[in-house]
């Protein structure tokens, strides 16, 4: 058999990106996935009960929609079957006191409900996404782009020239303001705050966090421009879509594929070796779709750059990621109006109350009153679930990684600090009666209800390391120039034919496939 162009070691969004551009270039291509599906954290299942079709970790794809990935291959993957669920109302968010906001895909719209919450408001809320759309070349050059790089050398340097260098050093400085610093700012109401407050979370930020308030910013934007779509039947309907596509332009994905070890010939990088023993040749490179602890530890093992290594000690993981998601007999009665339709809903009792869940976590400790994020996919897609039914989708992006204690005292913790099956259900008993406390009858509505902890979700997806679901802490000292490393150059790895793409290399996490798109540009 002829060796392919190229192997690339992982299925995640990035993989697979990378897998379908580089077969529209003629390259025959190779994806290895250890598990027995490809995906990485898009995976749907019936989880809770028969007939109920719930995305276990990722659902919601607007970064993939409005990203230069799906630029590219949006038309061919609709025609292997690919479709997108909307709804007018994103996101919104829902204060203890019942006091609560919702944002809709219409500004004008955006900007008077804002308003009549605390005036002025809405007006600043349109000023600021306005500031994102007059600034999106730059923005989106720098959060998408190659950074070392031609290209990239000349849109700063074309910016320097129109703004003047001193303006751009202030608008580059105003990017790096935390989510605390412009919310308390901007906005009057607190209400308004927390619907912001929130979505940081998202991008692996706290809001005390350098740059959490511009990409807080650029979110808002995005949720206003193009919703926050789900995948019609579920994200395995995408994974089918990719799987058609790439093997339609002649590659190959091969699934219980477990690579133990990268291949180096003349110091290059010349192919893989499974866990089986098998080896597989690469004619031209080697590309993989993982952690720095699996590129410089595990497949690298003695053969990794000792710069690598040095760096990979010193490389951190950010917060955990729990999951639960409900099977219900019918949607739920929230008792504030206009919540039914609205795709992600974050419960929380503020800015203050996301500022301290998230030190909890970060400090091992289980929060008392946890951000939850609760996602409808019902009310887009209603062939998730039997007629007349309901399914929830609850993120909760606080979550300690290591146990040390919990913040309420309540729960008792092992002395290992290691999520347990007992301590998961005892956690998701606290989320629940939180969101009992704003649904009328919840718990007589619930059929099945199934958990996940961080511990399961690394079980699942060995990149997911402590259940960090952002491959790595996304705060200013890792991420744009300096991610993975501070010596990190777009996606080498100093070993010739050896490339890294995935969460953990520039631009970093979320679903728009920008480091594999990036690098199939560039091979």
């Amino acid at each position: 058999m002829t060796a392919p162009d190229h192997i690339i070691v992982g299925s995640g969004i990035n993989a697979l990106v990378c897998a379908a551009i580089l077969g529209a270039k003629g390259a025959k291509v190779l994806v290895l996935e250890r598990n027995d599906r490809i995906g990485g954290c898009m995976r749907t299942e019936e989880i809770t009960a028969p007939g109920f079709v719930h995305d276990v970790m990722a659902t919601t794809f607007v970064l993939f929609i409005t990203s230069p990935a799906f630029a590219a291959l949006g038309k061919d993957l609709a025609r292997h079957g690919l479709e997108f669920c909307h709804t007018a109302t994103p996101t919104g968010v829902l204060r203890p006191d019942g006091s609560h906001a919702v944002l809709t895909t219409d500004r004008a719209a955006n900007i008077a409900a804002l308003n009549r919450i605390a005036s002025g408001d809405g007006d600043r809320h349109g000023g600021d996404v306005g500031g994102i759309e007059r600034n999106a070349g730059l923005l989106f050059g720098l959060l998408g782009g190659a950074l070392w790089s031609y290209p990239t050398t000349k849109l700063m340097a074309g910016e320097a020239w129109r703004r003047g260098p001193r303006n751009l050093a202030a608008f580059l400085g105003e990017a790096l303001v935390p989510a605390r610093g412009w919310l308390e700012t901007a906005y009057k109401s607190e209400t308004v705050r927390a619907l912001w407050a929130p979505w940081v979370l998202h991008a692996g930020l706290g809001p005390e966090d350098a740059f959490s308030g511009q990409i807080a910013k650029v979110i808002a934007f995005a949720l206003e421009a193009a919703g926050a779509p789900i995948v019609k039947g579920g994200a395995k309907n995408l994974l089918a879509a990719f799987e058609a596509l790439i093997k339609e332009r002649g590659g190959e994905i091969r699934v219980n594929a477990d690579v133990a070890s990268i291949i180096q010939k003349s110091d290059r990088a010349a192919g893989v070796r499974l866990a089986s023993g098998e080896t597989l040749t690469a004619a031209k490179s080697v590309i993989c779709s993982v952690t720095p602890t699996q590129l410089y530890g595990r497949l690298l093992g003695d053969a990794a750059p000792k710069r690598d290594v040095d760096a990979t000690r010193d490389y951190r993981y950010g917060k955990g990621n729990f999951q639960i998601h409900y099977a219900l007999n019918r949607p739920p009665a929230w008792r504030s109006e206009g919540l039914d339709k609205v795709a992600l809903l974050h419960l929380t009792p503020g800015l203050d109350g996301v500022s301290k869940a998230c030190n909890e976590a970060v400090r091992g400790l289980l929060p008392a009153v946890p951000t939850i994020c609760v996602g409808q996919p019902h009310a887009l897609d209603p062939s998730r679930c039997p007629q007349g039914k309901a399914i929830l989708w609850l993120q909760l992006p606080e979550a300690p990684r290591v146990v040390k204690g919990d913040a309420a005292a309540q729960l008792e913790t092992p002395a290992d600090g290691q999520w347990s099956d007992a301590l998961r259900e005892a956690y998701a008993d606290r989320i629940e009666a939180i969101l009992a406390n704003h649904i009328d009858g919840f718990r007589e509505t619930v059929i099945a209800r199934r958990a996940y902890s961080p511990a399961d979700l690394e079980a699942m997806n060995i990149n997911l390391v402590g259940g960090d679901p952002y491959g790595g802490s996304s705060t200013i000292d890792q991420s744009f120039l300096w991610r993975p490393f501070k010596a990190s150059r777009n996606n080498e790895t100093g070993i010739q034919g050896l490339y890294h793409i995935g969460a953990s290399t520039h631009p970093g996490a979320g679903l728009g496939g920008g480091s594999g798109f990036l690098l199939a540009g560039r091979l």
